[in-house]
Parts: structure tokens; sequence; C-alpha cells
């Protein structure tokens, strides 16, 4: 047995030949003692670079040195002690590729107390400019290094944090699929045709995701109050264990990211009914595979009731859609579908940024402009009857003989009188004043001939504007 100092580790051959690497690694919080962690290997040699990998990490966790400690160290640290349990297991694998592909490789003996604002943002300038990342992902990278970087300040590894002084590349709003109204028809057409065609209806009735839509279970829906609960998600993800992320993948079934996502959606009548319908389905399955099937009490099922992943659904939303004489559409294109057809049809933001599971009333807003515009369009011609001025009017002068010649007085514009001795001269003066007037008001409608009140000697000339 090969014996460490200060009970750090140690190794030992085991019966079957395998050799056993023991560290102390914290506190065992039940009872108080040291914890012993046991990791096994088949030759001594492997069992000693485990010891001194282990040794390593643990002193490390143990005794931050901010005058030496690495960036990449402290982010793994900080990932796997700060934030594995607290990580939605998508989240936590997303942080672990940015550390592992991206930060890494970039900054592999870099000092933690050495990166600094501008070193960052040339960082964050190459991967956009040379690398070709979208300002998303990376948006998405700096939101996990800010955390990181957060709490070495919170423990006073580093005086500031270099990331709240980059400026990330401004994120160009995505384009989004939708269906026109004529596609949208012709896919819940042919989906009649196909077993699982009922959930491209239920999607384009609710807009749920694809995670969503497989997780439901038959205790999600409320018959008495037509109701739809999204409590959960269904999707393959990187599998993840103590040493890190492999390249295996696993189902995952968990509660939505967001508490916004976790939600309720009303389901309409006939949606509802090709729902309970479906069961029927389920139940004929039961009777053809005997022994065989299994409830799993999920809604969406295969031939023996067990859940069906997103790849194999994707499968089959395509064989639909292909059916459909439709071009590419991604599955997600069927919620921005929904989402479209709720706002044209006059659905507040409010209530279809809840009905979406939407994080704020902003973001649904922004993401459907699209509809916005074009509802603008709509709204501002019921404004066009209020600026839509005449083009031409006739209004009446009521002409009165003077002794000096004629009073022109137009009754529709306060006190416009002419007095002269040629009516024609006087005409044209009124057609000028009319006009003038007309350029700082809105024109007022005509006195009608039969509203005229005329004396005797007088008459009427009609001046064309």
């Amino acid at each position: 047995m090969k014996k460490k100092s200060n009970h750090e580790g140690s190794i030992r051959q085991r019966k079957d030949g395998r050799f056993e690497v023991r560290v102390t690694a914290g506190i065992d919080f039940e009872t108080g003692k040291p914890k012993r962690i046991s990791y096994y290997t088949k030759t001594k040699s492997e069992a000693i670079k485990k010891l001194h990998e282990e040794e390593y990490k643990i002193h490390f966790q143990e005794h931050v040195d901010p005058t030496s400690t690495k960036l990449i160290d402290w982010l793994r640290v900080w990932l796997e002690t700060y934030m594995r349990n607290s990580l939605k297991q998508s989240t936590y694998t997303s942080y672990r590729g940015y550390i592992e592909n991206h930060l890494a490789p970039s900054f592999p003996n870099l000092k933690l107390k050495d990166l600094t604002a501008k070193l960052l943002q040339e960082f964050y300038n190459y991967k956009l400019t040379e690398e070709g990342l979208s300002p998303k992902t990376i948006a998405n990278l700096h939101r996990c290094l800010h955390k990181a970087l957060k709490q070495a300040v919170l423990e006073h590894h580093i005086d500031f944090n270099p990331c709240d002084a980059v400026n990330l590349p401004r994120n160009e709003k995505p384009q989004i699929e939708i269906l026109t109204r004529e596609e949208q028809q012709r896919l819940m057409y042919t989906s009649y045709n196909f077993r699982y065609g009922i959930f491209i209806r239920l999607t384009l009735a609710t807009g749920i995701r694809l995670g969503e839509l497989l997780g439901l279970r038959w205790e999600d829906i409320d018959t008495r109050k037509s109701m739809l609960n999204i409590r959960r998600t269904l999707n393959r993800l990187p599998k993840v264990d103590y040493n890190g992320i492999g390249n295996s993948t696993e189902i995952v079934i968990q509660e939505p990211k967001t508490k916004n996502s976790i939600r309720s959606i009303p389901l309409m009548q006939v949606i509802l009914n090709e729902l309970i319908q479906w069961r029927n389905v389920q139940l004929a399955d039961a009777c053809t595979a005997g022994a065989a099937y299994s409830d799993s009490g999920f809604i969406v099922t295969n031939l023996t009731g067990g859940y069906i992943e997103p790849r194999t659904f994707k499968d089959y939303y395509h064989q639909i859609l292909e059916a459909s004489g439709l071009g590419h559409y991604t599955f997600h294109a069927l919620r921005h579908t929904f989402a479209t057809r709720a706002m044209e049809q006059g659905m507040d933001a409010k209530t279809l940024s809840m009905l979406l599971g939407h994080y704020s009333v902003a973001f649904t807003l922004d993401t459907y402009t699209h509809v916005l515009d074009s509802q603008k369009h709509e709204e501002m011609k019921l404004m066009e009857n209020l600026f839509n001025m005449p083009q031409h009017q006739s209004y009446p002068v009521i002409v009165t003989p003077a002794p000096n010649g004629f009073i022109l007085n137009v009754i529709d514009f306060d006190e416009l009188t002419i007095e002269t001795d040629n009516i024609n001269y006087g005409i044209s003066c009124i057609q000028s004043a009319i006009a003038q007037k007309l350029s700082n008001i809105y024109p007022p409608s005509p006195t009608p001939n039969s509203e005229l009140v005329v004396n005797i000697g007088e008459f009427v000339v009609m001046i064309n504007i």
C-alpha cells in the first residue's frame, strides 16, 4: 500500500487485482467526520495518476490562491460546487460546453486574476468574426462566465468582474417560420390520415413546445375545465456523470426550465374531444400488444404504450409535412403559427405571453413584430376618414346688390365678406381668401342649397375650390 502524508490519500491493491484509490474529500455532514471517496483502476500507474488528479482537485477546492489559480480551474470548480444542483440538466450541459469547448482551449493557462475586460472583449470579437459564433451563443457564453466571475468577486478572489465592461455583439432577431392560413389548413386536413396527426393539431391549437408535448401525461388534462396543464418536458440530452459529459445521451424528464413555462392552457372543445378519442386508440393498442403493452401514463405513446422521444416524433411530423405537399418547416414553426394566428384574431399580448410561457410580454411583442406591423397598417386605415379631405368643394356665395356695387358673403366662412363694384374680381378675391383659410383649417361642409336663405334681389354664385 502506498500512503500519502497527512492522510490525503492512499492506494491499495484489492484481491480482484484492481487498485483502489482512496482520498479524503471534505466533510461527511451526517457524521461530522472526513469524507472518504474511492476510485478503482486496473493498473498501479493509473491509480497513482488518479490519486494525484483527485488530490489536486481537492486541494484547489479548499485552497483557492488568487495569485496562482487558473481561470479554467476556477470555472470547473464553480460549475461543480455552486451550480450542479441548481441547474437543469440541459443548462448544466450548456455551461459545461461553454467552459470546455470555448474557454478552456482559448485560456488554458491564464490565471484568474489576469483576465481583463480588454482580453475578454478580444476573445468575443474573435469568436464572432473568426469562428462565426452567433451573437446569441456569445451572449449565452457570456452569461455563464459572468456568473462564475461574480462568485469569484464575492469570495474576494478578484476585485472586479471583467464581464461588466465588455460590449456584446448585437443579436439580430432571427426570422421566424410560420405557416400561411392556407398551409395550416392543408397540414391539418392531411394530419387526419396519420396516427399522430392529433398532436399536430393540438400544437397548432395551443402553441406548446415539442418537449412539453411529449412530456404530457393524462393527469395533465382537466376535462371538466377543458384545461391542459404543462408540468414537465421530455428531451434527449447529453448524459452527465461526476467525471463530466461523455458522448452518450439519455432521455430526461423534468420540470420546465422556467416557472413561466409551468402553465395552464384552455383547450378548444374539438381538440379535447379528439384527445378523448386518442385514449381509445391507446386502449386498442393495449389489446393488440397484450402482455407487451405497458401503460406509461403518457399521452403521446408508441404501439406498446411507451413514450416517444423527440427525434422519433420529428420523423413522424416530417412524414405528415411531406404528405401535405409543404416545404420544410421545423416543428417549432407550429408554435409560431399558433402565436401569429392568435394575434391576428385579436388576442392581447399579455394573454398570449402567458399561454406561450414567455418570461415577459415584451419578449412576446418583440418576437411577433411581423404580426403587429400588419395589424398597425389595418388599424391606421380606420384613421383615414379623418384625413381624407375632399378634393373639390362648391361653396355658395350670396350676392347682395349695393348702391356702389355688390356685397359678396360666403356664409360657410365666418367674416368672409367682400364689397366690390366688379363681381368677377370679387369672386377671384374670395377664392384666394378661402384657399388661404383652408391651409389652416379643415374644410367645412358646404351649406346645402335647400338651407340657403336668400332675400329679394339677392342671388347665389357657387365657387369651386
